[in-house]
């Protein structure tokens, strides 16, 4: 089984926060598509409930949902939210990246 990717206590904590000021559920969904200048990127919505395919994990009741295709892509990564100087932003720690972009959000294998 391929594992799904885990959610950092900060990142659950955003996504929380988010949900809460928008009034939907703590359901992050983690996708990639083909773009973004290293070959493929990330994307991230709110979801309104996981699809019967989704791998899903969940930190302190604030579930991360991934489809099967992407699910290939990011498996054994974490979800962090980072601050910065230079903004704040969800970043994946993708072991599986061979490459990466400066802005963290595409990747190639």
């Amino acid at each position: 089984m391929t594992p799904a990717p885990q959610l950092t206590d900060a990142a659950a904590a955003r996504v929380a926060a988010i949900a809460a000021k928008q009034a939907q559920p703590a359901i992050l969904r983690l996708s990639v598509e083909g773009g973004g200048c290293s070959g493929f990127q990330y994307k991230f919505a709110l979801a309104d409930a996981p699809e019967s395919d989704d791998a899903v994990s969940e930190n302190a009741g604030v579930k991360l949902v991934v489809d099967p295709v992407s699910l290939d892509l990011v498996a054994g990564s974490s979800v962090d939210f980072v601050e910065s100087l230079s903004g704040a932003a969800f970043r994946v720690e993708n072991p599986q990246a061979a490459a990466g972009c400066g802005c963290g959000s595409s990747f190639g294998i």
